[in-house]
């Protein structure tokens, strides 16, 4: 459950307003987006901004998703002299995940629950807003936040995915809608987007989440112009008693086991971050998704690889018709997702030029693939790994037996926030090197006997009660290993680590490479800062009023180099978990040399006293602890052991919430705000129980002297 609440100082505009209230021009910058060049981005477009750096056009700056730019005017001989230049509130609570997209002097960035804002770039004032008006109550079919990783630009349109799954085409210059879409198979199920949409060829295509809680993947192409529908290519197979749909799924029906009955939990796989495209080769590639459930020996009994989970995919973007795939985890167990950044690259490999693509998926190795043929090239861990102990010649892992079998609890490395998440990762083709955000947090795993498929709900299985299908049981034992977070520099040829930092936290921000010998990041523990892309020194840093876990990106105005960051602290670790002792509304932050605007106002976290006071029956503590697991923990945490993240830990609620629980449990204040409503799930003995768990966990972990 997610009680979420907004302190007195921080005023967030509630979600409500019409649209045709927001969805307007205003500001002195009407003239300006009026004559924008928005209209002329296409791949064209794309591929000469390369050259020059100029705009941000698309999701990873250019087709190859670099996320390195050429301009140098900000540099590492004067990153020092870097200054605010403006700041804009995005009057939002929630995680910010989002890359903006930067053409001809207008910003397109979004906020929380997909809200798309328009401003001036050089100024930060805003042309206009729309908001999809995504139903709250939806809020709580998502696993990981109610975030949006940003949109697409393509002739004119933006696009942007909602979290309830509609694709919508926005006029770029006045903001008003264009066409929308419902992209789901199946509204019913848990289905979210959370990605940014790309455009290939005239093909908006976007992808979904939803495999933990247990959905089938897919991916789906539209016309960027009328919105119709042009291919869909499902990433896992359906019900074997019924046709596949190609012969890529009848090839990957032979990998799954049919006495699992994995169609009825989805299978997984879902497309829910990372695609890329090479003009060249005609290909689109794509990250695939987890498992459903995690655990392999429940979702496929007698084995199998399951394709195509935790792969890159290699589709033709015209028709979505499959040309090859690399499976990283095979017989994924783990939830080691492939959904990270992808990045192409022309690399020196033995001495022979090779088409690339690179990824650093959750699963703790570095891989560098052919992207024409899909042959594996090599993969070396960038992080302590604890599952396998390398990959063979056939790029096929070499699984360490405990690992797999999971009769024990096991502490898993990397453990399944990854071991590099949906970060972004940048690649400087001057200095050879990848940057990327690593991490370990620690998490142990055991088999769950009582789990049996998709609706299974028994005490302690994990937010089984808000339709988590993980098939484990996770924490019965403590974890041995320690939580850290990361700047890792790898050099994919040597595969090799160049450099580190080590920052005070998990779950930090992606990262941007620049020309000017730079490496930018923001850090959860609320920081900016930039990097000597060469040897990793940092040479400079500003506060932040939140924790960073976006990636920034660069631009230019006028003859200025600016740098601009959305800030906003959630996502699934940042919803139970923090990093900074600041709790200030997601605002983007632009920066250039010599720049004298003022912060906005940081607001501090008000973290209450440990609750007390609440009456309850002791006899009720254990099974309140398997209901709160079941309901509760990856929201709120541990009571009175975490801090609590974008959501507050109950442990330090008012004991006068935890008296009245029950109020909002059913149908409570915050269902508006995406916590879900809980009536005909819980009953109000079960929430007795919960508020034994809560004011007992916090009696027992209370200092003796309070």
């Amino acid at each position: 459950m997610t009680l979420i609440k907004s302190h007195s100082r921080i005023r967030i505009k509630q979600r409500a307003v019409p649209v045709a209230l927001i969805a307007c021009l205003g500001f002195a910058g009407a003239d300006a987006i009026a004559a924008n060049r928005v209209d002329q981005v296409n791949e064209r477009y794309i591929k000469e901004n390369a050259k020059t750096g100029k705009d941000w056009p698309t999701h990873g700056f250019d087709h190859a998703e670099t996320r390195f730019s050429p301009l140098s005017q900000v540099s590492s001989d004067n990153v020092d002299k870097l200054g605010l230049a403006w700041s804009y509130n995005l009057e939002s609570s929630r995680g910010v995940e989002a890359t903006p997209l930067i053409v001809d002097g207008v910003m397109y960035v979004t906020a929380s629950w997909s809200v798309v804002h328009a401003l001036d770039a050089k100024t930060g004032k805003k042309l206009w807003t729309y908001d999809p008006e995504v139903p709250p109550e939806t809020g709580s079919k998502g696993c990981c936040d109610v975030v949006n990783r940003g949109v697409a630009l393509y002739e004119g349109n933006v696009y942007v995915a909602s979290f309830d799954g509609r694709l919508i085409a926005i006029n770029a210059k006045t903001g008003q809608k264009v066409w929308e879409k419902n992209t789901l198979t199946n509204s019913e199920m848990s289905y979210t987007i959370t990605g940014a949409p790309r455009v290939f060829n005239g093909n908006v295509i976007i992808g979904n989440g939803g495999a933990d809680l247990g959905v089938r993947g897919y991916i789906t192409a539209y016309d960027a112009k009328t919105g119709e529908q042009k291919w869909r290519w499902f990433t896992v197979p359906g019900n074997p008693n019924e046709p596949f749909e190609n012969e890529a799924m009848a090839k990957a029906a032979k990998t799954w086991d049919p006495n699992g009955k994995y169609w009825e939990a989805g299978g997984g796989g879902t497309v829910w971050s990372s695609m890329v495209f090479d003009p060249d080769l005609n290909l689109m590639y794509i990250g695939t998704g987890n498992g459903s459930p995690w655990s392999h020996k429940k979702r496929s009994p007698e084995g199998g690889d399951n394709l195509y989970l935790a792969s890159i995919v290699a589709l033709n973007p015209d028709t979505g018709e499959y040309v090859w795939h690399y499976q990283a985890t095979p017989g994924d167990n783990w939830d080691y997702t492939s959904t990270q950044d992808m990045i192409l690259s022309d690399l020196e490999i033995d001495g022979e030029l090779r088409k690339v693509i690179m990824q650093a998926p959750k699963n703790g190795f570095f891989f560098v693939i052919d992207r024409k043929t899909g042959e594996f090239l090599s993969a070396e861990n960038f992080v302590d790994v604890n599952w396998a102990k390398g990959y063979d010649s056939n790029g096929r892992p070499i699984e360490i037996p405990a690992a797999r079998t999971m009769e024990e609890p096991f502490d898993i490395k990397p453990g399944p926030f990854g071991g590099h998440n949906w970060h972004s990762m940048s690649f400087n083709s001057q200095t050879g090197l990848a940057y990327f955000p690593t991490q370990h947090i620690p998490i142990t795993l055991v088999e769950d006997p009582n789990w049996t498929d998709i609706d299974s709900n028994e005490l302690g299985q994990p937010m089984s009660g808000v339709g988590w299908n993980t098939a484990y049981k996770l924490n019965v034992a403590p974890p041995s290993s320690r939580p850290f977070g990361r700047l890792t520099a790898w050099d994919p040829v040597k595969q090799q680590e160049a450099w580190r930092y080590e920052h005070v936290s998990p779950w930090n921000g992606g990262t941007l490479s620049t020309a000017g010998n730079l490496v930018f990041q923001g850090t959860a523990d609320a920081r900016f800062m930039a990097f000597d892309a060469k040897t990793g020194k940092q040479l400079w840093e500003s506060p932040m009023g939140t924790g960073v876990i976006a990636a920034p990106v660069t631009y230019e105005v006028d003859g200025t180099q600016y740098v601009s960051i959305a800030a906003g602290w959630g996502g699934v670790y940042g919803k139970s978990q923090r990093g900074s002792d600041l709790k200030t509304p997601g605002t983007v932050y632009t920066f250039a040399l010599n720049a004298t605007a003022e912060m906005p106002e940081f607001t501090k976290y008000q973290l209450n006293s440990l609750v007390s006071g609440v009456k309850y029956d002791p006899e009720l503590i254990e099974e309140g602890t398997g209901l709160y697991v079941s309901n509760c923990v990856f929201c709120h945490g541990v009571p009175g052991v975490d801090k609590g993240g974008n959501i507050p830990n109950l442990g330090y609620s008012k004991s006068a919430v935890i008296e009245n629980l029950n109020t909002f449990v059913f149908n409570g204040p915050f269902v508006s705000r995406g916590m879900p409503d809980f009536t005909g799930m819980l009953s109000e003995s079960d929430v007795e129980k919960i508020k034994a768990f809560i004011q007992g966990t916090a009696d027992a972990i209370r200092p003796k002297n309070q």
